[in-house]
């Protein structure tokens, strides 16, 4: 492994004033990877590619020696892009800043200030840029932030907003919440929505509380959850765009999790496109309800006695 540009690069995180835990050779070797800095490159010469969490891998691999396993890709992307990123450092998905968190064409670029800072490295100018750069950092971070904050999709809730991250699947929950709610649960209230940026996108643990139902982090929770008063029922809603329905599997997950819920379960699956449905057709649960985004008004029921209803054993 070639140590010069790992150690130069370290420096640069140091006088960056970095958190100790992004001192590292990870995060030293992602700069370089960000820099498109081969060994004996000169620092003049950075670059700024757009590249995702696997190239960014694949090039610490090919010219610096360092083989990170596939299962390190989230701790590269959480422990030190995600710290770029915040920093203002590091931009994400410049290309397309409304494209979903997790899709597998997501890129990561070098600050533009940042990349003309690095280019200065090693030269009688480096002091006095870095000085003007870190007196610009803090807003320069917070003017990125809020360019990816623009991006996210608004989703009303009574008289205030919520707002989840851009994607197919963040558009979905947007439209069970503004669509399927006020047809078919007039009045209820929202108690979860999921986010793909955040884990919990949305969280009322009170009122779930309130209904005997206490979840951690680690519960397998459904997209959406809804709680219709009038009927006391706690609809559980799976947006479906890339992971599965509410399938016989997911149906017993959902009942035990909710297991001590005061309210009657109902389980829904939520597609965007009746085209969609079809690819999972087979796999949807009985006792279970399918509501379809481009025919918000129709629902289609799955065996039973009733219709949009829970079902007591």
């Amino acid at each position: 492994m070639n140590q010069p540009e790992i150690e130069k690069a370290l420096r640069i995180l140091a006088e960056l004033k970095f958190p100790r835990e992004q001192q590292n050779e990870r995060s030293a070797l992602c700069l370089l990877a960000l820099l498109h800095l081969t060994p004996g490159k000169s620092w003049a010469k950075a670059e700024a590619p757009m590249i995702g969490i696997t190239p960014i891998m694949d090039f610490i691999r090919e010219h610096y020696g360092k083989n990170y396993a596939p299962n390190t890709r989230e701790t590269v992307r959480r422990q030190t892009m995600h710290q770029f990123m915040d920093a203002g450092f590091a931009l994400y998905n410049p290309d397309e800043p409304g494209r979903p968190v997790n899709s597998p064409k997501a890129v990561y670029q070098i600050a533009p200030e940042a990349l003309e800072l690095v280019k200065h490295f090693d030269t009688k100018k480096w002091g006095k840029k870095l000085s003007e750069y870190l007196s610009i950092r803090k807003p320069l971070a917070e003017k990125y932030a809020r360019r990816r904050e623009l991006k996210k999709i608004p989703v009303k809730i009574k008289d205030s907003e919520i707002f989840i991250s851009p994607g197919e699947h963040s558009q979905l929950i947007k439209e069970i919440i503004e669509e399927f709610g006020p047809n078919f649960a007039p009045g209820s209230v929202l108690i979860y929505a999921g986010d793909t940026g955040e884990k919990w996108g949305y969280f009322d643990e009170k009122a779930l509380s309130d209904l005997g139902v206490q979840v951690d982090s680690h519960g397998k929770m459904p997209d959406v959850v809804l709680y219709f008063k009038e009927k006391n029922w706690l609809l559980l809603i799976e947006a479906v765009t890339s992971h599965g329905p509410v399938n016989p599997k997911r149906h017993e997950e959902l009942a035990a999790l909710f297991q001590k819920s005061s309210a009657g379960l109902v389980y829904v699956t939520a597609f965007p496109t009746k085209r969609a449905m079809a690819r999972y057709l087979s796999d949807i649960s009985w006792e279970t309800e399918v509501w379809i985004a481009e025919n918000p008004t129709h629902l289609i029921h799955f065996d039973g006695k009733r219709f949009l209803g829970p079902y007591v054993e």
